[in-house]
């Protein structure tokens, strides 16, 4: 079946941070390439392809990408505002911006007020937080975040929630809180970025006895014990399933080809690779 449309659910230009490779001989340079090469991209220093808006956009087009979905950060150890995300998205149609928050560092009231902002005002498509990264690290489900799961229930766009293999503590990469934040907020979306790798078998366990969690295992999808994602999503998670490059840490043409490659039905490959995602965004 000829692929007519893909989108991206997470991926980066590296320009916008030292910390995506954006500069070389520093330390975060050769932490991008090694990362590049563990998630196996043939080419560890492929990112340098974005180092100008331009031909991060061609890199986009040339790898069969419909949407690229940039995502900001929000940590104390890195920062990429949500004005930085719409600086870089406004004017392109390939892009997608989505907005960052973290309620520990801001207050929850002023945190709350972004999450508007980033919506109504910067025409941003989902929130994104990192409760692993944090100071103190958090648990997705500690009470703070409590506030934001439900303004983005009620704004009716998807909360993204970071976790997997370099989340400082291993103990907040732990699926069980995105189930208790599912049953009790049934009508927020939430995203699972990095899947929650390498703890494959218990997310899936969670998105199957909650529709609305969605995987988007981006990179880890091609890493040791990650059959059960693609079991899953050619199955009962064919809904819940998204896909993603996690450029600039993937390559993105070798990615595309790569999770095509995967094994998938016909109808299941459009799903994941646009047709989820579509709808999730509302786009």
């Amino acid at each position: 079946m000829p692929i007519q449309k893909i989108i991206d659910f997470r991926n980066r230009p590296a320009s916008l941070d030292p910390f995506y490779g954006s500069t070389p001989g520093t330390a975060e340079y050769e932490t991008a390439k090694w990362l590049n090469r563990r998630t196996g991209s043939k080419v560890d220093n492929h990112f340098e392809n974005s180092y100008s808006t331009e031909a991060y956009l061609q890199e986009i087009r040339d790898s069969g990408i419909t949407h690229a979905v940039v995502v900001g950060r929000d940590t104390p150890s890195l920062t990429v505002s949500n004005d930085q995300i719409f600086a870089l998205t406004q004017g392109h149609s390939e892009l997608i911006g989505l907005g960052s928050v973290d309620p520990q560092r801001h207050g929850i009231q002023n945190t709350l007020a972004e999450i508007e902002r980033s919506i109504k005002v910067l025409g941003q498509k989902a929130i994104n937080i990192e409760p692993g990264f944090v100071s103190p690290a958090l648990h997705a489900d500690n009470p703070v975040y409590e506030p934001i799961y439900d303004l983005c229930q009620s704004l009716r766009i998807p909360v993204c929630i970071m976790s997997g293999p370099t989340t400082p503590d291993f103990e907040y990469n732990d699926p069980a809180a995105i189930g208790r934040i599912a049953k009790a907020f049934p009508n927020l979306s939430i995203v699972c970025y990095h899947g929650f790798w390498p703890r494959a078998h218990e997310i899936v366990g969670v998105a199957f006895r909650y529709s609305n969690v969605y995987l988007c295992p981006d990179m880890y999808v091609f890493a040791p014990g990650s059959g059960v994602y693609i079991e899953a999503a050619n199955g009962v998670l064919q809904d819940q399933f998204l896909f993603g490059t996690s450029y600039p840490f993937r390559a993105m043409k070798q990615s595309v080809d790569d999770f095509i490659a995967l094994g998938w039905s016909d109808s299941v490959l459009e799903k994941v690779l646009y047709k989820n995602a579509k709808e999730l965004l509302k786009i």
